[in-house]
């Protein structure tokens, strides 16, 4: 079901930062300088590039794995697609569920946490993380 008449853009705004509170403090701590931008859809260009139909969120940047001495540290953001999230799910929890979920995603790529370990961690808990 497609929830957009239904969600405000505030409502959803507060959605993301309250996921974004939800994570344990010394993680928030290790994200840095992380720009969290909310946008309706993913660009044509988004999409190609990483060859997939659709997506929820993206992370854009340098994971603080990544960083080495010297670096001048370059902020990374990530982007929630409103769009996508509120076309995911049958009930308006279940599409506040998925912003939450994206948002953990995405600030674990920040972290330096690959898809490919959000799977297996995913797996290992019963849960999907995409």
């Amino acid at each position: 079901m497609d929830y957009a008449g239904q969600i405000d853009d505030e409502t959803f705004e507060d959605w993301v930062f309250a996921a974004l509170d939800e994570i344990p403090e010394r993680f928030r701590q290790a994200l840095g300088s992380l720009a969290v931008l909310i946008e309706d859809e993913p660009t044509r260009e988004q999409l190609e590039r990483l060859r997939v139909p659709g997506m929820y969120g993206l992370f854009e940047g340098v994971p603080r794995s990544g960083y080495e001495a010297g670096w001048a540290l370059q902020p990374s953001r990530i982007t929630i697609f409103r769009g996508p999230c509120l076309r995911s799910a049958a009930t308006l929890e279940g599409v506040r569920a998925r912003v939450r979920d994206t948002v953990r995603h995405e600030v674990a790529h920040q972290l330096g946490i690959s898809d490919a370990r959000l799977d297996e961690l995913g797996r290992q808990h019963g849960h999907a993380t995409r």
